[in-house]
């Protein structure tokens, strides 16, 4: 029973809201019918949304599209607008800035520590730290192996990526700075200078060249020896660190090692530099001048 009095009432309503209704318009004088309307509930409702959809988009076009919306509380004039945009402007320039202050710093710790300041191996820290080293190349088996032979071909070329120096003249790189405390003695079986510097203070190879010896004495601690053009041989020892591997070319002025105090023969931080032509021992302060 319950059932049947909800169902009774549930057609009663949607009867009444389908049931028209006639709206007159009379004139007050000779009643005389205007106009006549014939509605329901139903008809009034439909027109209502309608004309409140229409209402609603034409609110939202008039806001998206004109300066209306400047109006809205909250919203950003044209001005404001105007300023965010500068604003935006000179952050991403000061962060550029900023990069590049960052960049001049680290080249300088590096320099004062004496550690290497290729400007590649500088790049190559900033695009890490700054997430914009993500470009990954891969290299086929081929093109591998054909690079690791023509590199392991050409490893001690000394004419690679230099041109050959005159006989008789030589320009050298000061491979540290320093002062000199013990001066070449060919006949007391001295053949170096050796020049005292602050540990850790960057040692660099007096000429361009190929490293043709790197490794470990118990009396000379890391030694690194590079081969230059025309029987040229410089000589570096009591090295606390090397940072170049045999078979590698270096330019003039390169950091090849840091000052150390390694070796028995070692007293103290300090670079013992020999140069060797043809086998013969040169004075290293005929060629280059020390601090």
């Amino acid at each position: 029973m319950a059932k049947e009095k909800e169902k009774k009432k549930k057609v009663k309503f949607w009867e009444r809201l389908r049931y028209k209704y006639k709206l007159s318009v009379v004139n007050e004088t000779s009643y005389e019918e205007v106009l006549r309307f014939r509605l329901s509930q139903l008809h009034v409702l439909m027109v209502f949304s309608v004309w409140m959809v229409v209402l609603v988009v034409l609110t939202i076009l008039l806001i998206a599209f004109t300066d209306l919306r400047e109006f809205i509380p909250g919203y950003p004039d044209r001005n404001m607008r105007t300023m965010i945009a500068q604003n935006a402007i000179r952050v991403d320039s000061l962060e550029s800035e900023v990069m590049k202050r960052d960049r001049f710093l680290n080249a300088i710790q590096l320099v004062l520590t004496g550690a290497d300041t290729s400007y590649a191996q500088t790049v190559r820290k900033d695009r890490k730290k700054s997430g914009y080293d993500t470009l990954q190349f891969r290299l086929s088996a081929q093109e591998k192996a054909f690079r690791e032979a023509v590199e392991e071909r050409e490893r001690f070329d000394l004419g690679e990526g230099g041109k050959v120096q005159n006989e008789g003249y030589f320009h050298f790189f000061p491979p540290v700075e320093g002062m000199v405390v013990q001066r070449f003695d060919k006949q007391n079986g001295h053949y170096g200078t050796d020049v005292v510097a602050k540990t850790s203070a960057k040692v660099a190879a007096v000429m361009d060249g190929v490293v043709v010896f790197t490794d470990w004495t118990v009396k000379t601690g890391y030694v690194i020896q590079v081969q230059h053009a025309n029987d040229l041989l410089s000589v570096y020892k009591h090295n606390s660190v090397l940072l170049k591997k045999q078979g590698d070319y270096v330019r003039a002025g390169e950091v090849l090692a840091a000052v150390g105090n390694t070796g028995e023969e070692s007293s103290g931080p300090h670079l013992h530099i020999e140069l060797w032509k043809a086998g013969n021992p040169l004075n290293p302060e005929d060629f280059i001048k020390f601090k």
